[in-house]
């Protein structure tokens, strides 16, 4: 498959990027910094592009020939500076649903591409009909638990509105909804597959792995089965 990586240089992103080649996928990396990567990059069957994703005519001009695109945007530069990354998110946390209609506006010219967003755990059920972006004392002792401020719940409940904005859409959309708590760790290939709530482990926690969720993301992308829908993945 030839599969594009918005925002490849990321946690997530660059191990998507690892992941799909080690499975022998074509890649086609985009990045703020494409020139620098591409630079450093000795790896086979990878191309590095500078793409704008809230721009639909440039996200337009990278689809011919991708089988699907996978959307692992962040403002900033998170796997540089995750501080930065952070306050962006907060001071703009509308980017997210305008990084998901752009996306769909770029689609209307490629419907049969693919379009996989990864998005954030705050759109998960943590009780009947309740998420978690709108459950306040539950979502604040997350981000505490995971070492992010509470000012953060603005970006958390922009990301929800980013899966409401692809809701809305017919295009081939699937989101992402990582746990609670991911960070780089190891590959395990072992974790369990949710759709609205969030996988817990025996201790009640929701964690995965950056590079499990790179493989539960490429299994998505060779074989789909969850088109217009969301899902989630934990230990």
């Amino acid at each position: 498959m030839r599969i594009g990586v918005i925002g490849a240089t990321g946690t997530i992103g660059s191990r998507v990027v690892a992941e799909g080649l080690e499975r022998g996928h074509l890649i086609d990396a985009f990045s703020r910094d494409a020139g620098e990567a591409a630079a450093r990059e000795g790896r086979a069957n990878i191309t590095w592009a500078n793409l704008d994703v809230l721009d639909p005519a440039s996200i337009a001009a990278a689809l011919p020939g991708l089988d699907v695109l996978i959307s692992a945007f962040q403002p900033g530069n998170a796997a540089r500076d995750l501080a930065d990354t952070v306050r962006r998110s907060i001071a703009d946390a509308g980017v997210y649903a305008t990084a998901a209609r752009a996306l769909l506006k770029a689609l209307e010219s490629h419907p049969r591409t693919r379009l996989i967003v990864i998005g954030g755990a705050g759109s998960l059920e943590v009780g009947p009909g309740v998420v978690l972006a709108d459950a306040e004392e539950r979502l604040h002792a997350t981000l505490d638990g995971v070492g992010l401020p509470r000012a953060y719940a603005a970006a958390v409940r922009g990301h929800r509105d980013a899966l409401n904005v692809l809701r809305t859409s017919n295009r081939r959309w699937t989101y992402f909804s990582p746990a609670e708590d991911i960070t780089p760790g190891e590959r395990t290939g072992r974790f369990r597959i949710g759709e609205d709530q969030p996988v817990r482990d025996a201790e009640g926690r929701s964690r995965v792995s950056a590079e499990d969720a790179a493989v539960a993301l490429i299994d998505e992308a060779e074989l789909p089965r969850f088109v217009q829908r969301r899902f989630t993945i934990g230990y």
